[in-house]
């Protein structure tokens, strides 16, 4: 028997083991806690990995968070990717009261530039954190320029039929992805649904990137089971807001 099928023997006797005995469930009241610590180390490596990246802009580490910081992210990409004139599809999850989708509204003037946003508007559909399932609520916001359209509902229930019918608008604009909605699961279940309409060039912003356990571990399965690869262009408040161009 070779060294490597001892070793297979050995994991599978074991595992097989911890299955019957239970032994392994004495640490279940601390699930949440080694997942916490798992997916916050697998946040400060890449952190670390990437503060000396060549970024557009970056202010890692300060020791004081300003949210507004964000706008300045924006502004910078709106130039360097000449957004203003050339024409985008623009996609929001989580829109809440509108503010982010209103500035790119205002800052990309191109006639054929489209806006999209999609949100409950009925508050986040479970617990975040602090917050609980409910909070956040807003209703639909008031626009008066017709590029910009709002999608209600849950992101499952919404995103793919809508992808369905407005597919040639993926295909023909670089797309810019507002990613705003905080959840892991409402977060990786958009960026699934859009991976076959990625292309080279397109940008995907998170708002709330370094939540270990929800943003950034969306962003870390999509990158790592649908081999996307993601290069940070932009952070501000510590990783906070990130901004990504697809590769």
């Amino acid at each position: 028997m070779s060294l490597r099928t001892k070793k297979l023997s050995v994991i599978k006797f074991t595992k097989d083991f911890l299955l019957a005995t239970r032994l392994l469930q004495i640490f279940q009241p601390f699930n949440k806690l080694f997942g916490f610590i798992y997916n916050f180390n697998l946040l400060t490596s890449w952190v670390h990995k990437h503060k000396k990246d060549k970024m557009l802009m970056n202010d890692f580490y300060v020791p004081v968070r300003d949210y507004n910081n964000r706008l300045k992210s924006f502004a910078a990409i709106v130039e360097s990717y000449n957004l203003k004139d050339n024409p985008v599809c623009y996609l929001e999850f989580g829109v809440f009261g509108g503010t982010s989708f209103k500035w790119w509204l205002s800052h990309c003037d191109n006639p054929d530039s489209r806006f999209y946003g999609f949100d409950t508007f009925e508050g986040l559909p479970e617990d975040w954190g602090l917050f609980a399932k409910g909070d956040m609520q807003s209703g639909i916001p008031q626009i008066d320029d017709k590029r910009g359209l709002f999608i209600k509902g849950i992101f499952q229930d919404t995103l793919h039929g809508f992808i369905q019918e407005n597919s040639p608008v993926f295909k023909n604009k670089r797309k810019v992805i507002h990613m705003d909605a905080d959840l892991f699961t409402a977060t990786l279940f958009a960026l699934s649904q859009l991976y076959p309409y990625l292309q080279k060039g397109d940008i995907i912003m998170f708002d709330e990137f370094n939540v270990s356990t929800h943003e950034f571990m969306a962003y870390r399965l999509f990158t790592e089971c649908f081999y996307v690869k993601l290069r940070p262009i932009s952070a501000q408040n510590n990783f906070y807001h990130a901004a990504f161009e697809v590769e």
